[in-house]
C-alpha cells in the first residue's frame, strides 16, 4: 500500500495502525451496520450481490471458504447460504465485531450442522452470555465459524482454502502487500480470491459529489450514531487513501495471483477485483 495509506490510522500515531483498527471497530460495533448502509445509501449489499455472481464456482462442489476481516459477518453468513456444501470461517481483528457476527450465527440454526452437546459444569455455568455465544459460534457450528485473526498473519496451514472473500476491509490493512500475499499463501492451488473494496469515483464531476458526501455527510451522521466520532472520520479518509483500482490489480499479480479482473460500481466508487491462484 502507499506510504501515505499506511499513515492513515484511526488515533493516537504512536501505536501500531493495526491495534488503533482493532480498537475503533471494537468502539462502533453496534452501530456498523447502521452506519455501512448510510456510508454506501445501502448499495454495498448490491455490490456484495454483484461480486459473487463473478465468481466461476463449481454448484454443489464442497470447499472451504474463508471471509477476510468478516467484520459482523454479513458476507460469511450469505456464503453458507448460497454454498450449502462448503464450510465457512470467518477471521476480523475486532472481537467486538466478531460477537454481533455470532449473535447473527446464533439467529440462523440451519447454517449450523448438526451441533454437539456440551456438558454443564460450574464453569460454564458462570459463562457470560457472550461467551456462551462465542462458544456456540466457533465450537458447535461445523458449517460456520468466527475467529479472532491478524489478516497479515493468518492461523491457517499453506493451501488451505478453495475461496477467499474480503469485502470492504483492506483499505485498513497496515500493510496490503503483506496481506495480498498471505492470501495467495493460504489459498489451494486454482483457489480465487475476491477483494470487493470502497474507491473514489475517476469522473470529475461524481468525484467531486463523492468527496462532498464522504467528507461532510458521512462524519455527521457517523457522530449521530456512534459515540467515537473519530472513527467515521478516518473510514472517508480510508477509502481516499486506496491505492488507484490499477495499482491494486499490479499489486495483486506481484504477490502471485493471475488472470486479474476487475469491475467498477456507481462510477467506480467500488471496485471488485477478482483473481486466481
Amino acid at each position: 500500500m502507499s506510504l501515505g495509506a499506511e499513515e492513515i490510522k484511526p488515533y493516537r500515531e504512536h501505536q501500531p495502525k493495526a491495534e488503533q483498527v482493532e480498537a475503533m471497530f471494537d468502539n462502533i460495533a453496534h452501530s456498523y451496520d447502521i452506519m455501512n448502509n448510510a456510508m454506501t445509501l445501502g448499495l454495498h449489499r448490491r455490490w456484495l450481490r454483484r461480486s459473487l455472481a463473478g465468481l466461476h464456482l463449481q454448484p454443489g462442489a464442497p470447499m472451504k471458504i474463508l471471509d477476510v476481516a468478516t467484520g459482523t459477518g454479513d458476507v460469511a453468513l450469505r456464503l453458507a447460504r448460497e454454498y450449502p456444501e462448503a464450510t465457512v470461517t470467518g477471521i476480523d481483528l475486532s472481537e467486538g465485531m466478531l460477537g454481533i457476527a455470532r449473535q447473527k450465527l446464533a439467529s440462523h440454526p440451519e447454517l449450523c450442522a448438526e451441533r454437539a452437546s456440551v456438558p454443564e459444569t460450574q464453569e460454564t455455568r458462570n459463562e457470560t452470555k457472550k461467551e456462551r455465544l462465542t462458544q456456540e459460534g466457533e465450537l458447535k457450528s461445523q458449517r460456520v465459524r468466527f475467529l479472532q485473526a491478524d489478516s497479515l498473519d493468518m492461523p491457517f496451514a499453506d493451501d488451505e482454502f478453495s475461496l477467499l472473500t474480503v469485502a470492504y476491509g483492506v483499505r485498513n490493512f497496515e500493510d496490503l502487500n503483506r496481506g495480498l500475499r498471505e492470501f495467495h499463501r493460504v489459498l489451494k492451488p486454482g483457489g480465487q480470491v475476491m477483494v470487493l473494496e470502497l474507491s473514489v469515483p475517476e469522473g470529475t464531476v461524481t468525484r467531486l459529489g463523492y468527496k462532498l458526501y464522504t467528507r461532510t455527510l458521512i462524519p455527521l451522521v457517523g457522530r449521530l450514531v456512534s459515540k467515537d466520532r473519530r472513527a467515521y472520520s478516518y473510514l472517508p479518509e480510508s477509502i481516499a487513501a486506496m491505492p488507484a483500482p490499477r495499482q491494486v490489480k499490479r499489486m495483486m499479480e506481484e504477490a502471485g495471483f493471475h488472470d486479474v479482473t476487475r469491475r467498477r460500481f456507481a462510477f467506480g466508487a467500488a471496485t471488485c477485483y477478482y483473481g486466481k491462484k
